[in-house]
């Protein structure tokens, strides 16, 4: 979990670094990033469900897949490694997403996914780790580190909701290349993880994304 003043002291320093950044934070109030402790796997889990899904779709076929596998509150290498394939497929779920599930609860059953290691990784260190997955992108690693680690300053490239947000609170709308995007957010370090949090509420919360 993050500290509230260390949220606080994020907040600041973006108002301080970019106003019209500042004007989303006063209508969207404090960042809940870090708010609440997440499970790593269940992040992970979320994260490959909502692939390239508005968040509307992916919150419909996770609670089928929830439902279906006996996830209560949250998943765990269990409930997919009892799951057939097949079912898992019913809830929603492409070929692809519902092998990586499955693969993802064996990493996790086998120790080859271990969550104490990935803690003490550097940001790039912990997405090449990820990477090596199946099924988990640069994009999916990002989102883990920034939901499940509380690593403040990320901001994924690989994100359309967030390069939407970027446009039109600093070009109009019109699109930035990377290396324009990456400027723009430089100013931002080391807090860029709670500027994309304030860029995706510009977005009304359905914004799709891939890896």
């Amino acid at each position: 979990m993050i500290k509230a003043a260390t949220m606080r002291a994020a907040e600041a320093h973006l108002r301080a670094v970019d106003p019209r950044l500042a004007r989303v934070i006063d209508r969207h109030g404090p960042c809940t990033i870090g708010s609440k402790r997440r499970d790593p796997f269940h992040v992970l889990c979320s994260s490959i469900i909502g692939q390239q899904l508005s968040i509307k779709a992916a919150d419909t076929i996770q609670a089928r897949v929830a439902a279906l596998t006996g996830a209560a509150r949250q998943f765990s290498p269990d409930h997919f490694l009892a799951a057939e394939h097949d079912a898992l497929r019913s809830c929603g779920l492409s070929n692809a997403k519902a092998k990586w599930l499955r693969a993802l609860a064996e990493a996790k059953a086998n120790g080859q996914l271990d969550f104490a290691r990935l803690r003490k990784l550097d940001d790039e260190s912990a997405i090449e780790m990820l990477d090596a997955l199946p099924g988990i992108g640069r994009w999916t690693a990002e989102m883990f580190l920034i939901f499940a680690l509380d690593r403040l300053d990320i901001f994924s490239l690989g994100d359309v909701g967030l390069r939407n947000g970027l446009n039109r609170l600093h070009n109009g709308g019109a699109k930035l290349d990377d290396a324009a995007s990456l400027a723009q957010v430089a100013c931002w370090a080391p807090y860029r993880s709670v500027g994309s949090w304030y860029l995706w509420r510009i977005l009304d919360g359905d914004i799709a994304t891939a890896d």
